[in-house]
């Protein structure tokens, strides 16, 4: 694997620009140093946008079929160096290589990519009659500006980027701060087979340069696509309406599960445990709190519970760790101050106290309520709040009260019965008796304040580009 310390760089016009300052990137399962990342500024988002900006005419003329090798000869890079990018994720996100982590990532990064490849969105001859043919196209838009969080560096920055190229568009990608090492990599290796300029990249640590603001506001990006909080996302909208921008923002969500009464306990256990924990709860889509019947509240506590004590929180590179720590200090903080809150309300089914370093217990508290801060607050973490209802009514007020709606699911052996309830959810996606399962073909966006725009499939594809109608 590369010496992260020393190797890793940013990417401009297939070439390597030195910046004068490089930061740390902390390891959040040992507290030491991950490796070190470009600290760049203005001048190198400028000397990025400007290399995609370039490369557009050229890379926009190529053929669809061009289009699509291109997007599979990448998809070939990341699988060839699967292991390498691995390793760097667990290092800088702390997530376990096995399991539901990084090396499941990877195997996800290389199967979007893939699907991704082989979309297409051909013309659409919308009227061809004696009184004239009438075509819509899709055109790329040009440069798309890339933001992705720090819970998935490398499989967000492939929804993002694989789209952006296969529709002719080209690219300046921005990882967050925490977790940068992973992704700076990728590019390097997809500018291994793709044209100078088609993909470029640039990383900054939180100080006093807003590389996302800049990006939001530059004139010659035309679209920015983020994934991240609602603040920000928010943020990112407010700074890209002077020019206009082109938006798909998939932010934060606090979803909803409903267990239905004639739910199974024992066979929905391990399903509610990983539609609550997986990524340790870091994932925009993971059940963040979850609505039980009366009747078989007690039984579905129990069995979550006797699921989730078996479940070994660890460093990353530990082969039997299935867990790994809270990513960074500001969201354990939060996290614990949510779980201290919860405490002095409810009652604590499992874990509850925090771990050495960023380690925290999966934590599973009942009793709660609408107004508690771990129910309304979106935790971002390994905590999951239960809440009894005895009206389904009310269950569905609660579960649709807040201000977004990105995923939701229920629980039930009515197969016709929980898709009636799904219906009534105020959110973009909704699974029976799983949680959080996004697919390639399927689109993915949010309600209310979780989003918008969509991602995936066709539908997410048609985000990259503009309509232009030809009346002949």
């Amino acid at each position: 694997m590369k010496d992260t310390t020393e190797t890793i760089g940013l990417i401009a016009n297939g070439e390597r620009p030195e910046t004068p300052r490089r930061f740390d990137v902390t390891n959040p399962g040992t507290g030491g140093v991950a490796g070190t990342a470009p600290d760049a500024g203005q001048e190198e988002l400028d000397r990025a946008v400007a290399a995609a900006k370039a490369a557009f005419p050229m890379w926009s003329a190529k053929s669809d079929v061009e289009l699509a090798a291109a997007c599979n000869a990448m998809a070939d890079k990341l699988e060839q160096h699967a292991e390498e990018l691995a390793q760097l994720i667990t290092a800088e996100q702390g997530k376990p290589l096995d399991g539901i982590g990084s090396r499941w990532e990877m195997g996800g990064a290389v199967a979007w990519a893939r699907y991704t490849a082989g979309l297409s969105l051909p013309l659409q001859v919308l009227q061809d009659t004696d009184q004239g043919r009438v075509e819509m196209h899709r055109k790329p838009l040009g440069v798309v500006g890339s933001i992705t969080p720090w819970n998935f560096p490398v499989l967000i920055a492939v929804w993002h980027i694989l789209p952006a190229l296969r529709t002719g568009n080209t690219v300046v990608s921005k990882p967050s701060p925490l977790t940068p090492l992973a992704s700076l990599r990728m590019i390097e290796l997809m500018n291994e087979v793709l044209p100078a300029g088609v993909v470029n990249s640039v990383s900054c640590q939180d100080g006093a340069f807003n590389m996302g603001a800049a990006m939001s506001a530059h004139v010659d990006i035309a679209k920015i696509v983020f994934t991240g909080s609602c603040g920000t996302g928010q943020k990112v909208m407010q700074s890209g309406a002077e020019t206009m921008k082109r938006l798909t923002l998939e932010m934060g969500g606090n979803d909803a599960g409903i267990v239905l009464p004639d739910a199974n306990p024992e066979q929905i256990a391990e399903g509610l445990f990983w539609g609550a924990f997986i990524n340790n709860g870091q994932t925009c889509a993971a059940m963040k709190r979850l609505y039980v019947h009366d009747d078989i509240h007690d039984a579905v506590c129990d069995a979550l519970v006797a699921f989730a004590r078996n479940i070994k929180v660890g460093e990353g590179s530990l082969e039997d760790s299935m867990l790994g720590p809270v990513q960074n200090q500001m969201q354990f903080d939060k996290l614990s101050r949510l779980v201290a809150q919860a405490k002095e309300r409810g009652q604590v089914l499992l874990g509850g106290e925090p771990g050495q370093g960023l380690f925290y217990p999966p934590t599973i508290i009942a009793g709660m309520g609408a107004d508690d801060p771990l129910v309304y607050e979106e935790q971002f973490g390994p905590a999951l709040p239960i809440i009894r209802y005895t009206d389904l009514e009310d269950a569905l007020l609660q579960a649709n009260a807040l201000d977004v709606g990105l995923g939701g699911s229920v629980w039930s052996g009515d197969i016709a019965a929980a898709k009636s309830v799904a219906l009534r959810m105020e959110c973009g996606s909704v699974w029976v008796n799983s949680h959080g399962m996004i697919q390639p073909n399927a689109p993915f966006g949010g309600a209310k304040k979780s989003g918008l725009g969509v991602e995936f499939g066709e539908e997410g594809l048609k985000e990259y580009t503009q309509i232009q109608v030809i009346f002949a």
